[in-house]
């Protein structure tokens, strides 16, 4: 039998299957057992209520879907009083992703969040930061170091970096995240896209632009993944256009130790179970112990007859 268990950043998982932020809620509950998860990944809050941006907030594209969710958030005293009591009922740990404008804000969050009940805390520093006139904080390496900087003084937690795909300077900002205390990098978020209406000449989204997932991006994030896996020592955890056990075996194959599954949940709400059992199927057909063992296996095109 196959052990599933990984190990992320001192973090013990039972699997290194979770849910990408912003694809997984209290009600999916009613579908799928999250007892079976890796780890529970809560939609990113911040410090203050937000209703987000303007409708339409999702268009469907080839081989994925563009949205501009604009982070709606209830704010930290809701989290506390009902999100929190309502994953403490569950065995996986719970991750809770955090945003804010400023590094002093991501600071602060996660110092107010560093509560029982929370296992880590994912910093998606993909957002824009006001300091940089609105650039990603994860754009640059410098930036990125800044608000890893102030976060991992503030907390004791496991920090884990989502970092934005939009960047071409993806293994220098690894390398700050790691430099600066981060135990876990989650590559990566949304690519920045846009879908025009040809019959009412608008764009599909309030926004006008807005984050690419799906399918379509799987092939560019992969490649991150391998190079973020070779600049760091600290683990990676793969996110992009995962929805099958073959798509997880890739990515932990070019260096993720366990992945995350998003937009593949909205046309197929257990998918993270379908993953997991796929997963343990693959590993079993194989004759491979542990499922960590396929972390960074992809063989070397030369030595390969």
């Amino acid at each position: 039998m196959t052990d599933m268990a990984v190990d992320i950043g001192g973090l013990r998982l039972a699997n290194p299957v979770m849910p990408a932020s912003g694809t997984f809620a209290e009600g999916l509950a009613e579908v799928i057992d999250f007892n079976r998860l890796g780890a529970m990944v809560t939609k990113t809050i911040t410090w203050e209520l937000r209703a987000g941006n303007p409708l339409p907030r999702v268009a469907e594209v080839s081989a994925g879907m563009l949205n501009a969710i604009g982070i709606p958030s209830k704010g930290v005293p809701y989290f506390v009083e009902h999100t929190l009591p309502f994953y403490r009922r569950f065995a996986p740990p719970l991750v809770v992703s955090i945003s804010a404008p400023t590094a002093e804000g991501f600071a602060r969050l996660a110092s107010e969040i560093s509560l029982p009940g929370v296992a880590a805390i994912e910093a998606n520093i993909s957002c824009p930061n006001i300091e940089e006139d609105g650039r990603a904080f994860a754009m640059r390496a410098d930036s990125t170091a800044a608000v890893m900087r102030q976060m991992r003084a503030a907390t004791r937690l496991p920090l884990w970096a989502k970092l934005t795909p939009n960047t071409g300077e993806i293994a220098e900002v690894a390398r700050a995240c790691a430099d600066e205390g981060a135990d876990a990098l989650v590559v990566a978020n949304t690519i920045l896209g846009m879908a025009i209406d040809v019959n009412s000449f608008r764009p599909k989204l309030g926004n006008v632009m807005g984050g690419l997932s799906g399918p379509a991006v799987k092939p560019i994030v992969l490649r991150q993944v391998y190079q973020c896996a070779r600049a760091v020592r600290i683990p990676v955890i793969g996110c992009g256009g995962i929805a099958s056990a073959e798509d997880a075996v890739e990515y932990m194959l070019a260096g993720a130790a366990a992945v995350q599954v998003g937009t593949a949940t909205f046309l197929q709400p257990d998918a993270m179970m379908a993953v997991i059992e796929g997963l343990e199927r693959f590993c079993a057909a194989r004759g491979i112990a542990r499922a960590a063992a396929l972390t960074g296996a992809m063989r070397d095109m030369a030595v390969v007859s």
